[in-house]
């Protein structure tokens, strides 16, 4: 069994040798496949160039795990359990510095004239207040030269060195954070990083404001006083600072006692209606009470019954009256 025809995508031809069975599968994410393949030179011999069956065990792959050439993924969920099939692809040459290397692709030297640049891709866009692609860039360095440092041993002069390139890095990233009020993680940022750099000041600052934004005002003071204590140059500063966290702090409090009392009222104001039905329905009851007891002595009494001018009662004895 043959059959040609190219796949939904630019530069590839699909040959079914031998059908599969069932329906088509649907291939969601985190689908594993396991295939085997044999990759051919489009030439009169067809050389084979790789053999799955060589290394005496299938290929595998995971749907949507970004595996490297991408192609596999649109050849292989074309095809049914069981079918064999035979796939041309047009090569795509260029050059090998024209496209961004991902960081398991550099060698050391490499990475490190990548992060000044990204280093200064942030500062630009900084500029331009597009924090979070500035953020990204400088995540992106920062995880690049901790990839250098863990291949230096703790302690040595190059680990140092490279611990020292980290935290003006780290603190821009944090700094693009409390721009996009992404308060928590400042705090978890600047907390690594002072773990490891127990003098750097402008990481207790960052720490300080994003803890005074999200009220947490006895981290917030003791990261202020950190600052002044390291640098006596800020006091004014952080005096400025401890002056506006005490004002938010009153009218935080201020706030609060207002929703309070008006959360208070609101309920004080239910119980009075409250009240107000339950004596209105007591009210009602004691009226149907009354309507009631007025009605049933004059049903039981006796009533004088006039015809004409005879006068019949019935109470006592018998006795009958005529003109």
């Amino acid at each position: 069994m043959e059959e040609t025809y190219l796949l939904n995508l630019p530069g590839v031809k699909k040959k079914i040798l031998a059908g599969g069975t069932g329906p088509l599968p649907h291939f969601p994410p985190g689908t594993k496949l396991v295939f085997h393949f044999q990759t051919l030179l489009d030439n009169f011999e067809r050389t084979v160039i790789d053999d799955s069956r060589l290394a005496k065990r299938p290929a595998e792959i995971f749907v949507g795990k970004m595996f490297k050439m991408e192609v596999w993924e649109t050849l292989l969920t074309s095809m049914r359990v069981g079918e064999v099939a035979e796939f041309w692809c047009d090569a795509v040459v260029g050059d090998p510095m024209s496209y961004q290397r991902e960081s398991w692709m550099m060698e050391k030297d490499e990475k490190m004239q990548t992060v000044p640049i990204l280093h200064m891709q942030g500062n630009a866009l900084v500029k331009q207040r597009q924090f979070r692609e500035a953020a990204s860039k400088y995540k992106e360095a920062v995880l690049l030269l901790k990839t250098v440092q863990s291949r230096e041993m703790p302690g040595d002069i190059d680990y140092i060195n490279l611990g020292r390139m980290i935290i003006p890095l780290e603190l821009n990233y944090c700094q693009c954070m409390l721009e996009l009020e992404e308060y928590y993680e400042v705090i978890e940022h600047t907390t690594e990083l002072l773990e490891k750099h127990k003098d750097c000041v402008k990481g207790y600052y960052k720490r300080a404001k994003a803890h005074a934004a999200v009220w947490n005002e006895k981290e917030a003071r003791k990261d202020f006083n950190m600052v002044a204590n390291l640098d006596i140059t800020l006091a004014c500063l952080v005096r400025r600072e401890l002056n506006a966290l005490s004002e938010r702090m009153k009218e935080k409090y201020w706030e609060e006692k207002e929703k309070y009392w008006n959360m208070l009222e609101k309920k004080e104001e239910m119980v009075k209606e409250d009240d107000n039905e339950e004596e209105e329905r007591k009210d009602m009851e004691i009226k149907e009470g009354k309507t009631e007891k007025s009605a049933s002595p004059a049903d039981s009494q006796p009533q004088p019954v006039h015809a004409g001018r005879s006068t019949i009662r019935t109470s006592g004895g018998a006795q009958q009256q005529a003109a």
